[in-house]
């Protein structure tokens, strides 16, 4: 992967078995991209491999720098807050 570099403490195999274990399917994308991409795929490709554009793969490789499989599970913040207040007895 060109312009970053991927850490290489996982092998792509462990990367891949990972996904095979893994419950959540994005996190799957994730870890198979990552590991096409350590294999030598293009950004471009190894993103098509989990269904994202080859920026939203950079994104992705950077948590994965910074917390290994871990940083690629998602962290909502519990979002927006609420605009409407409850009616009560309305449905």
């Amino acid at each position: 992967m060109a312009g970053i570099v991927i850490r290489t403490d996982f092998e792509p195999c462990e990367l891949r078995a990972l996904a095979k274990s893994e419950k959540d399917a994005r996190v799957t994308r994730r870890l198979l991209a990552i590991a096409g991409a350590l294999e030598g795929l293009s950004r471009a490709d190894a993103g098509r491999v989990g269904g994202m554009d080859r920026q939203t793969l950079r994104d992705w490789v950077i948590r994965f720098n910074a917390d290994g499989p871990e940083g690629l599970q998602d962290q909502w913040n519990g979002g927006r807050l609420a605009r409407l207040n409850e009616v009560p007895g309305f449905r």
